[in-house]
């Protein structure tokens, strides 16, 4: 059985949208986007080198897939282009007919049932960054087996959520934490059995 891990930029009040830039994810108006580059250092980036450097596959939604296949094929020589480039990506997409990303392939349909076959196959853990409209259908399934979350000390009031409104109450177990220079908390978590 393969482990889904959600990988996941937030502020401190939760909001995931649009860490790496302004043009990432403008919708529904957001102006913020970029919020999480000013607290990137050399920690972080040994932290990511880390996640980069073990197997894995990638489980990703349509507007994180279009970002990403748009730029990480064309940059094989950084580590976490040659990781992504080397990885299987699985889309959740009922818009996109064609996936030119070498190695992609294509969610469709019943998309619970269809993820849920896939995190009963033979494989590696299967990475979701970013991809907030997908992660909200893992969460309500119960399908996330670990949460990496990567706590930012800013507060920006609005945007798309980690946890939105409606996913099911849970308890969180913390299985690893660190910090970095700039403030930023790296925090592992699995989710506890049952409801709170």
């Amino acid at each position: 059985m393969r482990k889904i891990i959600a990988i996941t930029q937030v502020t401190l009040d939760g909001v995931m949208q649009s860490p790496g830039g302004p043009e990432e994810d403008p919708s529904g108006g957001f102006t913020h986007g970029g919020w999480a580059m000013p607290f990137m250092d050399d920690d972080s980036g040994q932290a990511i080198g880390e996640i980069v450097s073990s197997e894995f596959d990638l489980l990703l939604g349509r507007r994180t897939y279009e970002i990403w296949a748009s730029y990480w094929p064309h940059h094989g020589d950084n580590p976490i282009g040659k990781a992504f480039n080397q990885a299987t990506k699985y889309v959740v997409t009922r818009s996109l007919d064609q996936l030119d990303w070498k190695k992609s392939q294509h969610i469709g349909g019943d998309v619970v049932d269809e993820l849920r076959r896939l995190k009963a196959s033979d494989g590696p853990a299967l990475h979701v960054w970013g991809s907030s409209e997908l992660l909200q259908t893992l969460i309500a399934a119960d399908h996330i087996d670990e949460y990496r979350l990567w706590v930012f000390p800013v507060v920006l009031g609005e945007g798309k959520r980690l946890f939105g409104n409606g996913v099911p109450s849970r308890g969180l177990t913390l299985i690893e934490t660190r910090s970095t220079p700039k403030g930023v908390l790296i925090n592992a978590y699995r989710p506890k059995q049952g409801k709170i």
